[in-house]
């Protein structure tokens, strides 16, 4: 007979996206409306194995859902690697009677649930991460937000690219993921869009496109370049030297991360997290939620960190379309 579930552990795990508010409002508030205690755990991991534990109820979640960032912090944990390390977090959920645990990040943060799960805490997983590089989901909690603000502060570069008629390799955040830059270049009308399927490392071909547009009259250049995917300081200098276009780089940064979340991500991150209850509350465990042709569904933690994602082409070929 499967153990009925009491209590219900919260916790954030690795970079922070905007509507984990909203995802950790939605825990709480669906777990207590079915007549369950929920604890906040603070600082992720980590927090766990400092037993930095408290306890949450409506109260506790009352207007957030509109605040960016998570109330219940978040941090990195390499030690969490560690068997010995994920034995004693699960004894830790044990001595405060924690029999389900939410967790919302990116694919470490998996790993971690899923260990978790292997010594019988009921875990679920939630994609909680700006970079959208989660191959079990079409959409991950924060990556909304990231573009429309990526987007604006575009726009506002190249009004100033536009008025001193230079070019601008603007820099997005996405590691080793290309959406953001993606939907970017698309959604601002850039010249270039670099990402790893898109780039391959050598200049010269976007050099000669700048001195063909110059050559026609065009005044400025956009270029969005994906994190990791090229050094936009070098490249800014290497290209004002072949052209003697005026070049700057611009690294826009954590500003990414942060802000109040976009309506999708209010609701989509509350659907996900009163999902994650409603697994628990039906006794699943090991299980990440993802959203797939609008609808949501569940995989096994290990099934889905063996997936692999991958840029539309057709997103792609349509970027080069469009900029050209």
């Amino acid at each position: 007979m499967t153990k009925e579930l009491n209590t219900i552990g919260v916790l954030t795990s690795g970079g922070d996206a905007p509507g984990m508010n909203a995802c950790i409002r939605s825990v709480v508030r669906a777990a207590l409306s079915a007549g369950k205690k929920v604890k906040g755990v603070r600082r992720g991991y980590a927090g766990l194995l400092d037993e930095d534990i408290i306890d949450m109820d409506s109260r506790n979640v009352s207007d957030m859902i509109q605040r960016g960032g998570t109330v219940l912090y978040t941090a990195r944990c390499p030690e969490f690697k560690e068997s010995e390390v994920q034995d004693r977090a699960a004894e830790i959920c044990r001595k405060h009677g924690i029999d389900g645990m939410v967790v919302i990040g990116g694919d470490g943060s998996f790993q971690g649930a899923g260990r978790l799960a292997e010594r019988g805490i009921n875990t679920i997983a939630l994609p909680g991460t700006i970079d959208n590089d989660i191959a079990c989901t079409e959409y991950t909690i924060g990556f909304d937000t990231a573009v429309n603000t990526a987007m604006e502060c575009i726009d506002k570069v190249r009004d100033t690219s536009t008025s001193h008629e230079r070019c601008n390799i603007i820099e997005v955040m996405g590691r080793g993921a290309g959406y953001i830059a993606l939907w970017c270049g698309i959604a601002n009308g850039s010249e270039e869009i670099l990402t790893s399927e898109t780039y391959d490392g050598k200049l010269d071909a976007i050099i000669g496109r700048i001195k063909e547009l110059r050559s026609k009259g065009k005044k400025h250049y956009i270029i969005i370049n994906a994190e990791s995917v090229g050094n936009s300081n070098e490249m800014a200098k290497l290209i004002e030297m072949a052209t003697g276009m005026e070049t700057r780089a611009t690294v826009l940064g954590h500003i990414q991360r942060g802000g109040g979340p976009t309506a999708a991500d209010r609701v989509y991150a509350s659907m996900f997290g009163a999902k994650a209850v409603d697994l628990l509350l039906e006794g699943k465990t090991n299980r990440v939620v993802g959203m797939k042709g609008g609808q949501f569904v569940d995989y096994d933690i290990a099934e889905a960190l063996k997936m692999t994602k991958t840029a539309d082409p057709w997103m792609v070929e349509l970027g080069r379309r469009l900029v050209r």
